[in-house]
């Protein structure tokens, strides 16, 4: 006998990114089109190639945490666990009993402990010490930040991080939507964090030759590459009917999620792979393609991925695709990497519930193979009720979330 399927509402959301330390901030940012990219602040930034970044500034872990979480928390978990503290908050949630035994921690991270990597590696090779912390293990492995808030919260059920790169986030939302809404759990909490600008990070990027030196430009004919950030989202999603009967506020319904690989490239994308993604996700949120009124597009930046992606629009949408809005917000904040869908969900949270539709900046000149209305760098109002969030990562990995006003 199959279970009915439960409907999945986000009750929390929280973040920190470059454009703000919190939702509020960063919603305010995006509806100004503001730009957080700038010169980043990192050792040996002199002997790097790229020297722009969307950085978190002025933050001082000192602030937020101990000197014995310090010791545990890398950026990426310092950065989930402050984004988790203002998602719970916001929820209203407490985990006791059975609700604890079934909630988890699914988070998105491609690189995990980077930050903790680069200072170790210069520990050992470069000043030549032959020890390391003792934590550097636990403080540096993926599912740290998912481990950390399921012990602050009592997350007794399934917690665990994914590893997709781009797509990190997405796809571990998407697996927090299955659990909520096969009945496995009632509440999970889920995002994702990236904090790969340290030396090593970024040079390792540079050696792509994917990045740009001066800005993010989507969709832009004179888009010249990607540009790095990092920091985390973090929300809650829950069980409809469990979110009513406490009188929850319900910021919006996940109704749709699917994966696909595209089994081709390592790291070209593939129009016939994020295709199968996107139809997938319109299919199991059972929405027809001209609900669709906001795309928050994957939008890297690259020659590669726009046109790929803008191809795909048109392919699944057709007619509709010239109605639709489709912009970037990694033009303000830069490519989290495994962190990014997550702070993308918030400007989807933003267009069902604000009416306030996120501008791709940078934009300054048409590009043929990107023939759609990509909200060019002014915010704009429009009422949507039904909006996706694209994620298409390398390996030919993609994720895409389907969001309605509730």
């Amino acid at each position: 006998m199959n279970r009915p399927m439960n409907r999945v509402v986000i009750t929390g959301m929280g973040t920190i990114n470059a454009l703000g330390k919190s939702v509020p901030e960063t919603f305010a940012a995006m509806a100004e089109g503001r730009c957080g990219i700038d010169t980043i602040n990192i050792r040996d930034v002199e002997r790097l190639s790229v020297q722009i970044g969307g950085q978190v500034r002025g933050f001082d872990p000192e602030e937020h945490f101990n000197r014995q979480q310090i010791a545990l928390y890398d950026r990426f978990t310092q950065f989930t666990m402050l984004a988790a503290k203002e998602a719970l908050a916001q929820s209203g949630l407490e985990f006791h009993g059975l609700l604890a035994d079934e909630a988890g921690a699914i988070f998105g991270t491609a690189g995990g402990g980077v930050n903790t990597w680069d200072e170790n590696y210069r520990t050992v090779y470069e000043d030549g010490k032959n020890r390391v912390h003792p934590f550097v293990v636990p403080k540096l492995m993926n599912n740290a930040a998912a481990s950390h808030v399921s012990m602050e919260y009592n997350l007794k059920g399934p917690s665990y991080s994914v590893s997709t790169a781009c797509a990190s986030s997405n796809h571990a939302m998407g697996q927090a939507f299955h659990m909520v809404r096969s009945g496995a759990s009632r509440a999970m909490v889920t995002g994702g964090s990236e904090a790969m600008l340290s030396f090593g990070g970024v040079k390792a990027w540079e050696g792509l030759r994917v990045m740009s030196k001066d800005a993010c430009r989507p969709f832009s004919a004179n888009r010249n590459g990607m540009v790095q950030g990092e920091g985390a989202a973090v929300f809650v999603f829950e069980e409809l009917e469990h979110a009513r009967k406490r009188g929850a506020e319900i910021l919006a319904e996940v109704v749709g999620f699917a994966m696909s690989s595209d089994a081709a490239d390592i790291v070209m994308p593939s129009k016939q792979g994020a295709a199968r993604a996107v139809r997938g996700a319109l299919r199991d949120g059972g929405i027809n393609p001209s609900e669709v009124g906001y795309i928050n597009a994957h939008g890297t930046g690259t020659a590669a991925n726009d046109k790929t992606e803008c191809a795909v629009v048109a392919d699944v949408f057709g007619s509709h695709a010239d109605k639709l809005m489709i912009s970037s917000t990694k033009s303000m904040h830069g490519h989290l990497i495994g962190g990014t869908g997550a702070v993308e969900l918030l400007a989807c949270i933003m267009a069902l519930r604000d009416g306030i539709i996120a501008p791709t900046i940078g934009y300054e000149e048409p590009d043929p193979e990107c023939a759609l209305d990509v909200v060019p760098n002014v915010a704009r109002e429009a009422r949507v009720d039904t909006v996706l969030s694209n994620a298409f990562a390398f390996g030919g990995l993609n994720a895409v979330l389907a969001l309605k006003r509730f």
